[in-house]
């Protein structure tokens, strides 16, 4: 369970292992599409990084290599994997796909714009709701298997990196983080190609589980374009 305290050590000092030595997760949302300028709801539909979109995911592969990553993980879808691939040229490391790190389904939104899906679709929208969409809970239920999965691959103190999206990225983070459904709206939305980062609590802590490290880092605050709100 996540503990909103300082986390702390229970064993003697000498004992306590270093939290940056726990394995860690980069959850990175993929860069710009046109559908993203064009604040058209994406979902599933397979939409590859713009130019903007390609230099972002360079920019911010240099930054995340330093991390020294061991295993790269991507949804399979094309925008995704663009961004997790501009890392793997950098670091050498294949990129795995995993399709359950997809966006969340958008049923009928796909292709619509936000005005015109706040239009046609009124209570839907007030509760972010697309019909025959996919529900959160599911979501957040596959991005956090995919997630746990992949973390079995890492050694030690190892670095994942997870190339995937704006909704299954929060759904994903409230279940690793063991927050309620209700509250995952608390973590606000990530921009195109930032990233939030968890780390596993070290064995003799006073806590269990996932701790959030950073979220929607890599950029100064800006409007965010995505399937998310």
């Amino acid at each position: 369970m996540l503990s909103a305290r300082r986390a702390t050590c229970q064993a003697p000092r000498e004992n306590c292992p270093d939290p940056v030595d726990t394995r860690r997760v980069v959850l990175w949302r993929h860069g710009q599409t046109m559908w993203n300028a064009e604040r058209r709801y994406q979902g599933q539909t397979d939409i590859p990084l713009d130019e903007t979109g390609l230099a972002q995911a360079q920019r911010a592969a240099r930054q995340l290599a330093a991390l020294g990553p061991h295993v790269i993980v991507s949804s399979d879808l094309t925008r995704a994997a663009e961004t997790a691939q501009a890392l793997a040229e950098l670091t050498g490391i294949p990129v795995r796909y995993d399709r359950r790190l997809r966006e969340r389904s958008g049923g009928v939104w796909e292709g619509l714009t936000n005005d015109e899906i706040r239009e046609g679709y009124p209570v839907e929208w007030a509760r972010w709701d697309p019909p025959g969409g996919e529900d959160d809970g599911e979501l957040a239920k596959r991005m956090a298997a995919a997630v746990t999965d992949a973390v079995g691959l890492l050694p030690d103190g190892g670095t994942l990196v997870v190339a995937s999206h704006g909704s299954a990225i929060r759904a994903g983070l409230g279940r690793l983080l063991d927050l309620a459904e209700g509250r995952w709206r608390m973590l606000g939305p990530v921009q195109n190609c930032s990233w939030s980062v968890i780390a596993q609590a070290p064995e003799g802590w006073d806590y269990t589980g996932w701790r959030l490290v950073e979220h929607n880092a890599g950029t100064l605050p800006l409007p965010v374009l995505s399937d998310d709100r």
